[in-house]
């Protein structure tokens, strides 16, 4: 019996989440963010409110998109790839290959966030943000990628037993 090759590789194309999961982790993952920026700032202003005094609108903004680099840095580093949003939508960020990210690899993919307008480079379908692009990473859909995964193995065990 002659297996195509095609059967024995993961379509990371075809376990690419799609935009609008990933609008949905951005949502949630925004959320998220605004309530520990809010937390932050309230035990700033207690413990250290001359910190908060003559704080301008740019200096805050540009420190706000900072933190959100870290937040989502030290939040996908502790859970391999995953963020808030990312766990509520069953999505995944892996390397392009489909293997999971090295920490330097997250650290790149995350501080890019911090540059402005990067929400917007993921208009457009498939999304690719510029802290995919940049990074060589991907989101994939983990119920896809596990189909995926289970359809190559059972081909493998097939193509297995009949030589």
């Amino acid at each position: 019996m002659n297996f195509n090759n095609n059967y024995l590789e993961i379509n990371l194309d075809y376990c690419r989440a799609s935009t609008g999961k990933r609008f949905v982790n951005y949502i949630i993952d925004v959320i998220v963010f605004y309530i520990l920026a809010f937390g932050l700032g309230i035990v700033i202003g207690v413990l250290k409110p001359s910190l908060l005094v003559g704080v301008d609108d740019l200096s805050l903004r540009l420190v706000s998109l900072l933190f959100y680099g870290i937040v989502m840095f030290v939040t996908e580093a502790m859970s391999n790839g995953r963020s808030i949003g990312k766990l509520v939508t069953g999505t995944r960020a892996v390397n392009e290959d489909g293997s999971d990210m090295s920490f330097q690899k997250i650290f790149v993919r995350n501080i890019v966030r911090a540059i402005p307008f990067n929400a917007l480079s993921a208009l457009g379908t498939p999304s690719s943000p510029w802290h995919d692009r940049w990074s060589d990473t991907m989101v994939v859909d983990e119920k896809k990628l596990a189909l995926q995964t289970q359809r190559v193995d059972l081909f493998d065990s097939v193509k297995n037993q009949t030589q």
